[in-house]
């Protein structure tokens, strides 16, 4: 659900926003800010905020470029506010789709307080991290590199990775973390060091709220995930879902949705 900051109805202790929706004042030392999620195609970001949030919000598959839009999670602790805004994968797009999607990944880096550029662990440093890296060195918005599937790391080459990246980010002046969003490993470290790269500030959303997103778009994000699963390149990557009617019962909530294809 999104909604706005309405100057009426607020007080020393909470504040009030259009439609009704009240948050707490954020007790004092309280942090809070935005991060922006930006990797190649398929090295976990969505799993990632997934895990970071506690629920799934953003749906996954192999297909690359499985997310589209700007997708806000919410991680919400005694110490700080995250707003996650997971973007779609990056790469040097080849027709106007992909163009389409790097471009709201570009923008998103102009948007958010810190950027966590993703990369996957497992394998070294290629071409396509080198040119994220280009884009991201003409930001002026911090960036932390997150090496993720560190599970998957061959033992025997684990130090040539990881020097791989250090190289990267040494060139950039980048602080690392390794974790890996499937095991949950490191995913601690990570949440410390990103409340430590906030600045003081207020409550953005509800602390019970993880998306900034309604639910009928939650529901059509998970049919289109089905899709992407079960079909793979039967299915042009254009297909979008329209959520027609939600029926809830005490017992189940049936969904009925159109599905089309380009």
């Amino acid at each position: 659900m999104t909604t706005e900051l309405s100057a009426a109805g607020i007080d020393d202790d909470i504040f009030t926003f259009s439609g009704g929706v009240t948050i707490p004042k954020a007790p004092p030392g309280f942090k809070s800010g935005f991060i922006g999620i930006i990797g190649r195609p398929n090295v976990g970001k969505s799993t990632l905020m997934n895990q970071l949030v506690g629920q799934k919000i953003a749906i996954t598959s192999p297909v690359a470029q499985t997310t589209r839009n700007r997708l806000r999670g919410i991680l919400t602790t005694p110490l700080a506010q995250l707003i996650f805004v997971d973007t779609p994968g990056i790469h040097k797009p080849h027709h106007q789709l992909g163009e389409v999607l790097v471009q709201n990944a570009i923008r998103a880096i102009e948007s958010v307080d810190v950027v966590l550029f993703v990369v996957d662990g497992s394998t070294a440093c290629g071409t396509g991290d080198r040119y994220i890296a280009d884009l991201l060195s003409h930001s002026q918005t911090p960036v932390i590199l997150g090496l993720n599937k560190i599970d998957e790391q061959q033992e025997n080459l684990c130090q040539q990775i990881d020097e791989s990246y250090a190289q990267l980010a040494n060139s950039h002046q980048w602080q690392t973390t390794k974790f890996s969003a499937k095991t949950e490993t490191g995913l601690e470290e990570l949440q410390k060091l990103l409340i430590e790269k906030q600045d003081l500030g207020p409550y953005y959303y509800p602390p019970d709220l993880v998306t900034d997103q309604p639910e009928r778009f939650i529901m059509g994000e998970l049919i289109r995930e089905q899709i992407l699963l079960l079909t793979r390149e039967e299915v042009p990557h254009s297909v979008a879902i329209a959520i027609d009617q939600v029926e809830e019962t005490p017992t189940i909530t049936r969904v009925l949705a159109t599905h089309h294809v380009r």
